[in-house]
């Protein structure tokens, strides 16, 4: 070979023995952050939102606590204007509602002078359930999720802070601290319960006919809240009279009330793919052969410990970060070989199957992934393969029968567009960065 070769060959050396930079951006909430793996197989980490200017950071920091997550390209033209004129109807209400509670005070018979105190008492109690509406405001992701949970939770935090209110005449120097704790779970319990009033509505909804479901709903609710209040106004002038008669009928009241809640949310059928349907969904196809309806599902839905894993569906786990899953380069590599082409990673090498998704993953994407989980679990179980083959086995059968299945899903009524994971951290690949030599 002459000289000119040699040195041709000397410089494609290098390159060929360069290992190949991988890098990824996960996001959990509204933090990202960029991870790869250094030439020693370090993991090396740069949080992204250190780079934005204080006053950017305050703006996305407002949106995001305010703004629907995607603002403003996720929401339709005139939504801003809405937000706005909202805000200046709440403004003006709640500084009309102080001057009628004052006025109101008066009315009953106290005077002006020991009223002052009376009022500030009570608005300040009023204050604190605000507080507590805009704590929750935070979870609206997870309660798009888990709707029946958190309409469940929502009436257990009602009840609790309405247990204070009952009970606040025994500490009457503790009004203000016993009553603003029963308002702020009272805040916190306004606002799961109407945040998951639009999901549940929506399972009934068969004929796009939501509105007239919604308003049905509502003249229920209130024929029944006014029976309720003259029930109460009949107790509290009889039974419940004295504070040991609150203290019997009001937990009898309580339980009545979360376990016809309870029994609410076990009747509607939720149509929207999150963690523990999508593996009920998997688990009975792969154990019967068939497609579970949400009519089918509701009432073996766990709905205070959703988070079960269940072993006919792989024992998957959604929302890991990658960083906690993937510990080395090689295994980040073979898996991007296994799944060239898709927005999910599953890694089989715990206890349990870890499924992780990218930022942009719908509910055909989580339900491929689920499946490639569960068939590689069983395969894993059975033994007859290499452990190297597992993931490969089972992605070959997912491809061969997912078209099939998904028709048949999507005849059963769900919706397959979009998988509600909650909280849970997704993840989007970098392109690779350019070489410095």
């Amino acid at each position: 070979m002459d000289l000119l070769g040699k040195i041709k060959l000397l410089q494609k050396e290098p390159d060929k023995q360069r290992p190949r930079h991988v890098s990824w951006i996960e996001t959990s909430g509204s933090v990202s952050t960029q991870f790869s793996f250094d030439a020693d197989g370090r993991l090396c980490v740069k949080i992204l939102d250190d780079s934005r200017q204080v006053a950017q950071r305050i703006v996305e920091s407002f949106l995001n606590k305010f703004f629907p997550s995607g603002y403003p390209y996720s929401v339709n033209e005139g939504y801003l204007r809405y937000t706005q004129f909202r805000a200046l109807q709440h403004f003006s209400s709640a500084a009309l509602s102080v001057l009628s509670t004052q006025s109101l005070l008066i009315a009953a018979g106290l005077r002006p002078t020991p009223a002052q105190t009376t009022v500030v008492s009570w608005i300040l109690k009023d204050g604190t359930q605000h507080l507590g509406k805009l704590i929750c405001s935070n979870m609206g992701a997870r309660m798009d999720s888990e709707p029946k949970r958190w309409r469940i939770f929502a009436d257990v935090l009602y009840d609790f802070g309405t247990g204070l209110e009952v009970i606040s005449p025994l500490w009457p120097h503790l009004f203000l601290e016993i009553a603003g704790l029963g308002n702020f779970a009272k805040g916190m319990a306004v606002v799961a319960a109407r945040a998951t009033r639009l999901p549940i509505y929506s399972s009934f909804a068969k004929e796009g006919n939501l509105s007239d479901l919604f308003a049905k709903g509502e003249a229920i609710s209130t024929v029944f809240n006014v029976v309720g209040l003259g029930a109460g106004i009949q107790l509290a002038s009889t039974i419940c009279s004295s504070m040991q008669g609150k203290v019997i009928v009001a937990p009898l009241l309580s339980a009545i009330h979360i376990y016809s809640v309870i029994e609410e949310m076990r009747a509607a059928p939720v149509d929207t793919l999150n963690p523990q349907r999508t593996a009920m969904i998997v688990a009975n196809y792969l154990k019967a052969g068939k497609i579970s309806s949400p009519a089918d599902l509701r009432y073996e839905e766990d709905l205070l410990f959703p988070g079960r894993l269940i072993e006919e569906a792989g024992r998957v786990k959604v929302g890991r970060p990658l960083r906690s899953v993937v510990k080395k380069p090689s295994r980040l590599k073979e898996l991007k070989e296994i799944f060239p082409e898709e927005k999910f990673l599953i890694n089989c090498e715990t206890k349990w199957t870890d499924m992780l998704l990218e930022y942009n993953a719908t509910g055909e994407d989580a339900l491929r992934g689920w499946l490639v989980a569960a068939y590689a679990a069983n395969l894993k179980k059975s033994g007859n393969l290499p452990r190297s083959s597992f993931l490969s086995e089972a992605y070959e059968k997912m491809n061969a029968m997912f078209p099939s299945f998904l028709s048949e899903l999507q005849k059963k009524g769900w919706h397959t567009d979009l998988f509600l994971d909650g909280t849970g951290s997704r993840f989007s690949w970098q392109a690779n960065p350019p070489t410095k030599f």
